[in-house]
């Protein structure tokens, strides 16, 4: 393996450590037909405690987790109160915590965890049976917001557990962004979709690069609008203010040019396309080489036209195709990975003079 320095081991080194891993995996065989055994009929303290142990060798063992689950339901909780209930939880969110920083990428310990989650039970009163819900799900949030500052676009997933940072290549089983949005659809007491704009600024205004933060904005911007609990034209202008920074900030970046073909939409407000069609053409004054502003362009003339041919007289149709044709000649000489899709762009109907 690269890194690990390579160990030279004598014949009789070689053969004791052979031999202590013969004596772990007959332990490791004789404990796992042990719980199997035990699988059909057996759901008391001792099972679960063979479990334990079973998982903390191998902890992708499901059909080991799904057997743990059936003693908690069927032989531990029935017998205990409900703070003993929040107790035996609190000790397997431990136990999957442990886990995790050794195994960030074993799916079933994520799925034992988010289980447990979810079996919480109502207490510590009558007066707050939400309160251990809560407290559980605000440290969980907590986790993953930790990620998220870990590896602000999480896109190769660095994981943080309670603390610890699990400096993984690819953790492809936990995106933040996706778990986070499961944390707060879980919450008992939701938070509020305007912490969550303000939230998603923060991360943006950090890392305009952050492109689950545009997309998580997106949603919840959505939402909002289709709930009327925000003014769609007012919000609109200020999210072009913000999408405009960015992109004369990272002008190469896609994540800002993605948000933005989703604030345009359709096209469905003639006017704001050809501010935004301006503005770039601004913008490319400046960043002659900028591949997105010329790819913009393009989506955006096309667009027009498209959406409001007879709106413009036959010389302006024929200028705006004119431009697009250029625009797709140079793009074929500054992103030549992609110069046949330029090319098959060109030969579009929609650019030719009429």
């Amino acid at each position: 393996m690269h890194g690990v320095k390579q160990v030279r081991y004598s014949r009789e080194a070689l053969a004791a450590k052979k031999e202590r891993e013969r004596a772990k995996l007959k332990e490791y065989q004789s404990l796992t037909a042990e719980v199997l055994a035990r699988k059909a009929q057996n759901y008391d303290s001792e099972s679960f405690g063979l479990t334990t142990k079973l998982l903390q060798i191998n902890p992708e063992f499901y059909t080991v987790w799904n057997y743990r689950r059936t003693i908690l339901l069927d032989g531990l909780f029935p017998q205990r109160t409900a703070a003993e209930i929040n107790d035996l939880l609190s000790d397997d969110l431990s136990l999957t915590t442990a886990l995790l920083k050794q195994h960030p990428k074993v799916y079933a310990i994520w799925t034992h965890r988010q289980w447990c989650l979810q079996q919480v039970p109502d207490g510590p009163t009558e007066t707050d049976p939400h309160g251990w819900r809560q407290a559980y799900w605000n440290k969980e949030l907590f986790v993953v917001e930790r990620m998220l500052d870990a590896d602000p676009r999480n896109c190769r997933g660095y994981s943080l557990i309670h603390g610890r940072v699990l400096t993984s290549d690819t953790i492809h089983i936990v995106h933040a962004w996706n778990y986070r949005r499961y944390v707060l659809a879980e919450m008992p007491v939701k938070r509020s979709e305007a912490s969550e704009l303000a939230y998603t600024k923060r991360k943006i205004e950090a890392n305009f690069s952050n492109f689950s933060a545009w997309h998580q904005r997106s949603k919840v911007l959505a939402s909002l609008w289709a709930a009327g609990k925000l003014d769609r034209k007012k919000s609109l202008e200020e999210e072009f203010d913000l999408v405009k920074n960015a992109m004369y900030t990272e002008p190469n970046d896609q994540s800002v040019w993605i948000y933005h073909r989703w604030l345009i939409g359709p096209g469905d407000d003639k006017d704001i396309v050809e501010r935004e069609v301006t503005s770039i053409q601004e913008l490319l004054e400046e960043q002659p080489d900028s591949k997105w502003c010329m790819e913009s362009l393009v989506f955006y003339n096309g667009l027009l036209l498209r959406r409001y041919r007879d709106l413009f007289p036959a010389e302006r149709r024929q200028e705006l195709g004119r431009e697009c044709l250029e625009l797709l000649r140079k793009l074929q000489d500054l992103d030549p990975d992609r110069k046949q899709r330029y090319i098959d762009l060109s030969r579009d109907s929609l650019y030719a003079s009429h």
